[in-house]
């Protein structure tokens, strides 16, 4: 019995090391490694690296990170940090034992693009995907050990037939996760592949370039007094990343009175700062100017009123959220000006992402969906592009662009598909309305009572 036992635990090591094989990338020589360090522990902390030879710590991140912050840095393979809690600001105490500041140590692998959580209890640990196939090869071979074992106490003599069950478990499992990593790379690639194509031929300046063929077209009938039936051409349409056009959204009269409310109100444009707050923008060159949506006059047919609840129909036609106007951002009038080909610093609007887009968990009361639309276009550029997804939009008068970017089941959020460009705005205007769609905001936690990193303004302080 015990000979039998032993022959299967001998070739345990030898499956796990061919599924490891299989799952993982091969290691890049160089044993430089970029790192993102996620703190989702609810306590304020900070990371030291620890000197190899002495074990002095050395303090990395200045400021303090903030519960539903991020700190990136670049460290080396076999590399040891701390991570502290630090005590919240209004008590002076630390949420440990007897008040205690908690640690917690973390070791470079090998992996590229290390994702380090500090979760609840100032508990760190690698959520990046290999070490997460890691896990799941482990898992996998202690769950066909462990069968393994209950067969073999059964029925000693059949050890043999026992570890080719064991072999056909293992290879189950591998052939499940291989399905999934598979698809996702092969999306990856047949998207990169056709952005190389594109990039060799084509840029902003090319006029000629049309908007990218859709997927598939839908219609979609808009409610209120006034319902009309209009075509949604679907550009991609993945669970963390939507990308629809939707044509004849806004009429010219709604344009001029959303025009006319932000005319006194335009000043240069602003951009979230990564840190809670707002600056203004060096990625975007455009005046912009926030609207009031008065909804009190919505049944008296005010048209600002009905363009905007247009705009929350739609989103809740896509996405299963059934998001109210409460507590939401205004409405956004963004104008940029063309002053010919020869301006040297154009209007437009840099690649970015309107929400988190790292493939994450979704942070409470920040954005997951935009509309644009489009009022007035360029005579010369003013394009939308999505480089990532190989998405380039020709705004088109009238005419609506939707992306979302969080998956409604799993709550990840978009990794990278979604983000997008404003081309260059050569001759002419480009007008549009923008509204930037939060989840989990209401009228006693508005969108302006959170922080870019989900937290309330309110229990940052508290930190």
């Amino acid at each position: 019995m015990d000979h039998q036992i032993n022959l299967l635990a001998s070739a345990i090591p030898l499956l796990l090391m061919l599924l490891l094989t299989l799952l993982q990338l091969a290691t890049a020589t160089d044993s430089a490694r970029s790192i993102q360090i996620m703190n989702e522990s609810g306590r304020r902390t900070e990371v030291h690296w620890v000197h190899p030879e002495t074990g002095e710590m050395v303090l990395q991140s200045t400021p303090d990170i903030l519960h539903g912050a991020s700190f990136a840095l670049n460290s080396y393979v076999g590399h040891t940090f701390e991570v502290r809690e630090l005590a919240a600001k209004k008590t002076g105490v630390c949420a440990g034992e007897d008040m205690t500041c908690r640690v917690d140590h973390f070791t470079v692998n090998s992996n590229q693009d290390q994702v380090i959580m500090i979760k609840d209890g100032v508990d760190v640990e690698h959520t990046d995907s290999k070490t997460i196939a890691s896990k799941s090869a482990s898992t996998l071979l202690d769950d066909c050990k462990s069968t393994a074992k209950s067969h073999l106490s059964s029925d000693p003599a059949s050890a043999i037939n026992i570890l080719e069950d064991l072999t056909k478990c293992v290879q189950k499992g591998i052939a499940v996760e291989i399905e999934r990593a598979n698809e996702e790379i092969a999306f990856q690639a047949t998207v990169r592949k056709d952005m190389a194509a594109l990039v060799e031929n084509y840029t902003c300046a090319d006029e000629s370039l049309n908007t990218t063929e859709a997927k598939r077209t839908e219609y979609w009938e808009s409610g209120g007094k006034v319902r009309r039936r209009m075509k949604v051409n679907v550009m991609i349409d993945r669970p963390a990343s939507r990308i629809h056009t939707i044509e004849n959204f806004l009429t010219e009269d709604e344009c001029r009175a959303v025009e006319e409310a932000a005319a006194p109100l335009l000043h240069d444009a602003t951009v979230a700062d990564g840190s809670g707050g707002s600056k203004l923008s060096e990625s975007r060159k455009a005046q912009q100017a926030g609207i009031k949506v008065h909804w009190e006059k919505e049944l008296e047919g005010d048209l600002i009123a009905r363009l905007s609840r247009r705009v929350y129909d739609y989103v809740n036609h896509v996405l299963p959220f059934e998001i109210q106007e409460n507590g939401q951002e205004d409405l956004m009038s963004i104008q940029y000006f063309g002053r010919g080909p020869d301006d040297e610093a154009p209007d437009r609007y840099m690649p970015h992402c309107d929400g988190d887009c790292n493939g994450l968990d979704f942070k409470p009361g920040n954005r997951m969906a935009t509309i644009v639309m489009y009022c007035d276009v360029p005579e010369v550029g003013g394009a939308t592009r999505f480089r990532n997804s190989n998405i380039h939009i020709r705004p088109k008068k009238y005419a609506a662009t939707f992306f979302s970017y969080i998956d409604p089941v799993s709550m990840k959020m978009d990794n990278q598909f979604t983000e997008h460009s404003g081309c260059p705005v050569v001759e002419g205007e480009k007008k549009i309305v923008t509204q930037w769609v939060r989840l989990g905001v209401d009228d006693e936690n508005p969108w302006n009572s959170f922080n870019t990193l989900g937290i309330k303004y309110s229990d940052a302080e508290n930190q």
